[in-house]
């Protein structure tokens, strides 16, 4: 499953990638993550690993690493999230009212998730959305 959300944050493209590549951040934002901690040591770039606790579609655990790391443009995981596994990338560009976050999924789901990937397709997107618009918020209200 593939898709994607663009976002406008009316905060500098510097300011949002420092924030999203802080992922102890993650569970402020993102309504299905209670506890991100990363699990590797030195300055967070590529190779930097991390642990989540996620609490919805169902409880579990799960685990990622960065494998783009390129301030302030572009950031991107790739791991098993909830029922997927796959890569994650935000792309972020400079406009006139802050920052264009483009947020890509290239997911495949496992499991039940496999056989169901094309029916929740929309709504994972949609709930992709609903975290960046959280994210926005946030990030807005910090000015």
């Amino acid at each position: 499953m593939q898709f994607a959300n663009t976002i406008t944050i009316r905060r500098p493209p510097d300011v949002v990638f420092d924030y999203l590549a802080t992922f102890e951040n993650v569970p402020r934002w993102n309504y299905a993550i209670a506890e991100t901690r990363r699990t590797s040591s030195g300055p967070v770039g590529i190779g930097s690993s991390y642990w989540q606790r996620r609490t919805i579609p169902a409880p579990g655990e799960e685990a990622f690493v960065v494998i783009e790391y390129e301030p302030p443009t572009r950031l991107a995981i790739r791991g098993d999230l909830g029922a997927f596994s796959g890569t994650l990338t935000y792309i972020l560009s400079p406009i006139d009212e802050g920052t264009s976050l483009t947020n890509e999924a290239d997911l495949a789901g496992r499991g039940l998730a496999g056989l169901l990937g094309p029916l929740v397709g929309g709504r994972v997107r949609d709930a992709v959305a609903a975290n960046l618009t959280t994210l926005k918020g946030i990030l807005e209200r910090a000015t």
